[in-house]
Parts: structure tokens; C-alpha cells; sequence
């Protein structure tokens, strides 16, 4: 689809909305029916496409009082077709996911639009209600106007059945894994995928990719490693016993050969010493990779309290996975917390590549677009502002130091303040934020510091910072998806100045900043201020940045320039090989949560089990113990009956036997009596059925629980190869497959575990309620 076809579209709803803006209000109404009908009878959301986004506009129109422009028209074309759409801020994309939102609706079949926090999705879900519900939709916000405020199963049902809903990616991928893990049909709230509209796509997409979003559940029992490998650790140098790339760490050859001392193993890397490789991880990454006041603070109650330092926020009962919080909470000698096992996990690419129709809109996505073509298969289009952009860009100001850069964005914010002109300084970091706060406080200048833990409150302070006099304080994601107007005469003033500090980790972010300013053809300006102390710098090119700062060599101000510049771009080539490492590594996840879920599901869905299937598996489970135990003993027999089979022991039968094939007929046989007893004690087939696929389920489950939480802990173990001539990727996809193998196998035992030895009974009601051994 080139740029002209979508031009040409946008032109055909111009025409079409020519007939719309005649109709009465009743009329209008009817149009969704009528759309509703012509789907059914055979024509496609393409044919629709110019009468329905008319109809929706002209609503917008009566309703909200708002048209949506040409350029939001192109846009909304754009996205049904799949793109993820470019559009500056305050360029209106909520009004423009109007009219995909009301075609795809129109198939009653799952519409979806996620955002970046459950405030934008309660706003936007509520400022666009009335006009969905004019025309004959339901619309619900998948959020609560409270944080923390938890939905019940038949709430979230009600939420997903409506034809449109407003939620957050995060709502929507934990949903997702709660879906899969109810026990009872009857218990699904989630309908089938079909279309989702996302909205800051590259906030989603790219910067929030690389963690997995994991559901934990019982506590696993705790290790005593986290203490000796956290003194471990403590005395490894760096560059002879370990080596950091990006958010990568691993030992050296010299840091394996002396950890197998120290922990006194022979291979390091052997599957025996899994722990032990887990446990150094951990500890190094605690170590190494998170910094105290950038990652993490320690509170006065002596607890670990994450920070995100895109929001600018503290993230309270928020956990790092898979043992990390705990070799954290070592390394800072806080009491460990109980680690948890992982019973779910998924990543947002791997969330939305599930959807068959998928597309996005944010106003600075087309500096990713051949990530996004290459991960997503999605093209970027960049839709033209509906006013002509009238903010000054200014050239970037480069300084050796920190106390330099701060000294001149302090002269700058007091130069427009005093004139009354709005000035939004955009930092790094959250502790810059903190340092530039302070600085306005010593010069009296009152101000706004967005480090909140409620995007309610922190939208409401963006919202202001276009006031006269206003000076906010903010990190570079902190209150995104509000715009800031302009209040009357601050236009003459220049508009709102944003000031940047310090080089962002890539130019998207530091285009979102810029952004801020120049709203809907206002006036306005922007500049960055950045040092060779930036967190960037020091983390990329800390040695040549040292070499500068103390003086000992002069620097040029190309020199200065490319080394700054330089880094930002380092960072965000590895920024994309780690999104990609992500990708492969829960693209075999994924393949084996397919198979889970899709047999979860036909289990839930009352998939007849025949005695054949049931049999093969305890057939399986019978194979298995016999090859596994070639000089079997009376006692392990015995042992093996009382576990798996029967608490009553036929003796005649269950002798051991010398030839393996001989003992395995004579189990089957005595397998094959006991099967039919236990079927012969429900009342109806269908009872039976339902106790069958229970046993299952149940297996299945708690096979799952283990896998997934292995896995977990494998890919941080994993990075360690590298060094011992290995490929991560391919070292994981093995050691997952042997796994899953395994698990495969652990789970027939478990199902003629349970099916032989549960204890099946039926309430009043006619419910059947199993007790497991």
C-alpha cells in the first residue's frame, strides 16, 4: 500500500461524509446496523471502510464537537491497513483511533485499544464513550479510576464482551496469563484476539520489550547461595574475572577457573552446578549492572524499592524475577524476601504479534521503523501536521563537565522565567531531576518535580506546565499521552520553552521532549544541554570521558561533540541486538506456551478423552519406569505402586521379574484391572469424562509451573556461556527443548499419578470436587 492509495481512501470518506453530515441524528444511529448487515452478507471491512470512518466522524462531530482533519483521516486509513502511524503531539491520534476502532468493532469481534497507563486509558475510554454508544456500541475501560483497585473474573468478562475497549498493555498481557491459568471454563473472561490499536507504540514495542512480564505464585524454597555468592562476587576484579557489554554480564576463563575453586566444583557450566552458575549470575548483575539511586533505592524500612527511570517514578511491591531481588537485597544487606516461582511469563512483542490485525500510532516512531519492520513486520508512516510546526529546534550546547551543563540550562530556565515564559526541563535521570530541583530552589524559582508514583496527579502537572511562569521539572517519559496547552498570552511569550539535560539513551526519546512544545502550530523551542559526565557517556566510553574530565588532554568541540554523540548511538545498536536476543529467547517460549495453552483450552472446552488416548499415557508412564529401572528391587516396586497406582499391593501380580518385557505385561495387566474399577465408580460417562480431563489438567499445570519457572532461571544462568565457546541462544533453545521433553514426560506420570489415586466426590450441587495425592 503506497502513501497515494491511503490519500485516495482518506478522499473517498470525504466524499462519503458529504451524505453523512445530511442525515438526522436517527438516521446516523442506523448507518452501524446497516454496516453490521452489509458484513454479513459478504462485502469486506475495506468495502465498508469510506461509509463507516464517514459515519464515525460525523458522530465525533455531533457529539464531541470535534472533525477530525484530513491528516487524521489518512492516518485512521493508515492503521487499518496495519501501519504504525506517526503523528506529532497534539496532533489528536485519540480522535483519530475513533473510526479503526468503530470499522473493526462493526465484525463483533475483539477491538482492543492499549495505552501506556491506566490514566489515559480511564480518560480517553471516558471522553470517548458518548460517541460509541451514539452509535450503538459498547465501550468499557479495561482499568479502575483507582490504582491499585483489582477487577473480579465477571468484571473483566463485562469488560472484554464489549465492542470496544480502553486498556493498558500491561492490564491486558497479565490478563492474558490469568486467562490461561483458571481452572474452570467458566472462569475465561478473555475473548478471542483480533484487532488492537497501540497507542505510544514505540514506548510499548521497543523500550518495554525486553522484559517479560511474569505472573509468580508459590514461594520456591529459599537458597542459602545468595550469601556465599554475593561474597563471592565482592572479590572479582573487573576485566581479569569479568567482562560487561550493555546490561550484560559474564566471567571470564580465569572467573570460571577460579569460581570452580572457590566453590570447589569440577565444570562450572556442568548441568549439576546449575545453581551455583544462577546464583553468581545474579549476584554479578546486582553487582555490576544496578546502580544504587539509578535502578534502585533502599528505604528507611530497609526494603528494596525499584525505580523506573523512563517514568521518573518508584515502583513500591514491584520485584526483579527469577532471584534477582533477592541477590540485590543481599548485596545491600536488607532481610531477603521470599523468591517466588514463575507460573507465567510472556513479552509485549510476543503479546501482540498474537493479534491477526495489529497497528499503532506515536509522535516519534519513524526513527525505529526498520526495527519495527524487521520484529514486526510493520511499516511506519508519518502523517503531516495538521498546522504548520512552528517550534524552534536549537542546536545542541556540549559541555566537558556536569557543573558546566547545569550552570548553563540554570542560566537559560531563569532567562525565560523572568519573562514569564513556560519552561519544561526534560532530564535523563531521575537524580537530575533532583540536582536541577535543588539548583531552582537556591535561586528561589518555584517549580514542579515529576517523580510521582500516580499518573493521575502527574498528567494534571503537565497539563499546567503550559501556564504562564510555570517551571516543571520532568524525565523524559514522565506524564506522556497529556498535552500541554498553551495559556492565552504565553504565545506571545515564545510559547513553552523545553530544556533537555543530559543525552538520552536514543533520539526517539529526546524527539518525545522536543515534542512537548510547539503543539498544534504553537510557538515554541527546544534545546538540549549535554556533558561527557551524561550517564551514557560514562557507561559507554567511561575511559575516554576520564581522560577529558581531569584535564589531562585537551578536547575540540568536533572531538567533544562526536564522543557525546557517539554514545547515545552505541547504546541504542545494542539497545536493538538485545531487543532481538529478547525475541529469540521467548520465541521458543512461546512455541511451547502454544501448545500448553491450546491443550489447556480443549481440556476447559469438554474435549472427549477415549480410552485409547488415557491408556497410551499410562502405557507411557509404565514404559518409562521400567527402562528406568533395569535391576529393579521388590522394595521399589512396591514403592512405585503405592505412589503411582494403587494404596492396596497385589502380591501375586507386582513380583519383580528378571526380563523387563515380562514385568512390563504384568503391570499393564494389573494397570489395565485398576483403570476399570476406578471408571466403573462414576455414575455416567460424562462424570468420568470430567474426572479425566481434571487429572489432566492438573498435570498439565503443574508441569507447566515448573517449566516455565526453569526457563526463567535459564536465561540468566545462559549468558555465561558466551565465554565457554558457546552460543546463548542455541545453549537455551537446547537446553529448553530437553527440557520441555522432560516436562512432557513428568506430566504422564502425574496424570496416572492422579488418576489412579484421586479421590473424586460430588457436592450436593453436582459439582465433582477431586482430592490429588
Amino acid at each position: 500500500m503506497t502513501n497515494r492509495y491511503f490519500m485516495n481512501i482518506a478522499e473517498k470518506v470525504k466524499s462519503c461524509a458529504r451524505r453523512m453530515a445530511g442525515l438526522s441524528d436517527k438516521q446516523l444511529q442506523t448507518v452501524t446496523n446497516n454496516l453490521k448487515s452489509q458484513l454479513k452478507s459478504g462485502r469486506t471491512l475495506d468495502q465498508i471502510l469510506p461509509e463507516a470512518y464517514a459515519a464515525i466522524c460525523e458522530a465525533d462531530r455531533r457529539v464531541l464537537g470535534k472533525y477530525p482533519y484530513d491528516n487524521q483521516i489518512y492516518g485512521a486509513v493508515a492503521m487499518h491497513h496495519g501501519c504504525l502511524v506517526e503523528m506529532n503531539t497534539g496532533e489528536g491520534k485519540t480522535l483519530t483511533a475513533t473510526m479503526p476502532l468503530y470499522l473493526h468493532a462493526l465484525t463483533g469481534k475483539s477491538t482492543i485499544l492499549v495505552t501506556a497507563n491506566e490514566y489515559l486509558a480511564y480518560r480517553d475510554a471516558a471522553q470517548m464513550r458518548p460517541v460509541f454508544s451514539f452509535m450503538g456500541l459498547t465501550e468499557r475501560a479495561g482499568v479502575t479510576r483507582h490504582p491499585g483497585q483489582t477487577l473480579t473474573n465477571d468484571q473483566k468478562r463485562k469488560n472484554y464482551s464489549a465492542d470496544i475497549l480502553y486498556t493498558t498493555h500491561g492490564t491486558l498481557a497479565f490478563d492474558y496469563l490469568l486467562n490461561n491459568l483458571v481452572r474452570r471454563a467458566e472462569d475465561r473472561f478473555l475473548r478471542d484476539f483480533y484487532f488492537i490499536i497501540i497507542d505510544e507504540a514505540d514506548s510499548v514495542l521497543l523500550d518495554g520489550a525486553q522484559m517479560p512480564l511474569v505472573i509468580s505464585g508459590s514461594p520456591r524454597v529459599q537458597s542459602n547461595l545468595y550469601e556465599m555468592t554475593d561474597f563471592f562476587v565482592s572479590t572479582l576484579k573487573e576485566d581479569r574475572d569479568y567482562l560487561t557489554e550493555d546490561k550484560a554480564v559474564w566471567l571470564t576463563d580465569h572467573g570460571v577457573a577460579y569460581a570452580e575453586r572457590f566453590f570447589g566444583i569440577s565444570d562450572y557450566y556442568d548441568h549439576r552446578n546449575f545453581e551455583i552458575n544462577r546464583h553468581v549470575t545474579l549476584a554479578l548483575r546486582a553487582h555490576v549492572l544496578l546502580k544504587r539511586q539509578e535502578d534502585y533505592l533502599v528505604s528507611d524500612q530497609d526494603e528494596i524499592v525499584l525505580l523506573d527511570n523512563d517514568t521518573g517514578r518508584s515502583l513500591p511491591g514491584m520485584k526483579l524475577r527469577g532471584g534477582e531481588h533477592q541477590a540485590l537485597e543481599q548485596k545491600e544487606h536488607v532481610p531477603l524476601t521470599q523468591e517466588q516461582r514463575s507460573v507465567a511469563s510472556i513479552t509485549y512483542q510476543n503479546l501482540f504479534l498474537m493479534f491477526p490485525k495489529m497497528c499503532g500510532m506515536s509522535g516519534t516512531i519513524s526513527n525505529a521503523r526498520q526495527e519495527l519492520r524487521s520484529v514486526y513486520h510493520k511499516r511506519v508512516v508519518v502523517v503531516p501536521p495538521h498546522k504548520k510546526l512552528r517550534r524552534v529546534d536549537r542546536k545542541d550546547r556540549y559541555f566537558v563537565t556536569a557543573q558546566e551543563q547545569f550552570k548553563a540550562a540554570l542560566e537559560e530556565t531563569l532567562k525565560c522565567h523572568r519573562k514569564g515564559q513556560p519552561v519544561l526541563i526534560v532530564t535523563a535521570t531521575i537524580q537530575d531531576t533532583q540536582i536541577f530541583s535543588h539548583m531552582l530552589v537556591e535561586r528561589s524559582v518555584p517549580h514542579s518535580v515529576l517523580n510521582a508514583d500516580n499518573a493521575y496527579w502527574e498528567a494534571e502537572i503537565i497539563a499546567a506546565a503550559g501556564m504562564r511562569n510555570a517551571v516543571t521539572v520532568s524525565t523524559g517519559m514522565a506524564g506522556r499521552g497529556t498535552d500541554i496547552k498553551l495559556e492565552e498570552g504565553v504565545a506571545g511569550l515564545g510559547g513553552l520553552a523545553v530544556i533537555g539535560i543530559g543525552r538520552m539513551e536514543n533520539l526517539r526519546l529526546e524527539r518525545q521532549a522536543r515534542g512537548r512544545s510547539g503543539r498544534q502550530g504553537d510557538p515554541g523551542s527546544s534545546q538540549f544541554f549535554v556533558s561527557l559526565e551524561d550517564d551514557i557517556v560514562m557507561t559507554m566510553y567511561s575511559e575516554k570521558a576520564e581522560e577529558y574530565l581531569d584535564r589531562s588532554r585537551p578536547i575540540s568541540p568536533w572531538k567533544l561533540r562526536h564522543l557525546i554523540n557517539s554514545a547515545q548511538k552505541t547504546r541504542e545498536e545494542q539497545s536493538i541486538s538485545t531487543r532481538e536476543q529478547s525475541v529469540r529467547y521467548d520465541k521458543i517460549l512461546r512455541r511451547q506456551r502454544e501448545i500448553l495453552y491450546g491443550a489447556r483450552n480443549r481440556l476447559l472446552d469438554r474435549a472427549q478423552i477415549d480410552r485409547e488416548t488415557m491408556w497410551g499415557i499410562i502405557n507411557d508412564a509404565l514404559t518409562s519406569f521400567v527402562k528406568s529401572h533395569p535391576d529393579l528391587q521388590e522394595h521399589e516396586l512396591t514403592r512405585y505402586v503405592l505412589d503411582n497406582l494403587s494404596y492396596e499391593i497385589d502380591p501375586e501380580i507386582l513380583t519383580p521379574h528378571k526380563d523387563p518385557n515380562e514385568l512390563l505385561r504384568r503391570m499393564q495387566q494389573y494397570a489395565a484391572k485398576l483403570y476399570d474399577r476406578k471408571i466403573d465408580i462414576f455414575d455416567h460417562q460424562e462424570q468420568a469424562q470430567d474426572y479425566m480431563r481434571q487429572c489432566i489438567l492438573r498435570a498439565l499445570d503443574d508441569g507447566w509451573v515448573e517449566e516455565v519457572d526453569y526457563l526463567q532461571q535459564l536465561q540468566y544462568a545462559i549468558t555465561t556461556r558466551g565465554t565457554a565457546q558457546r552460543n546463548p541462544v542455541f545453549e537455551y533453545s537446547r537446553e529448553a527443548y530437553h527440557s520441555f521433553e522432560d516436562m512432557k514426560e513428568t506430566m504422564k506420570k502425574n496424570i496416572t499419578r492422579n488418576f489412579f489415586l484421586g479421590d473424586p466426590e460430588t457436592d450436593a450441587n453436582g459439582q465433582m470436587n477431586i482430592i490429588f495425592p
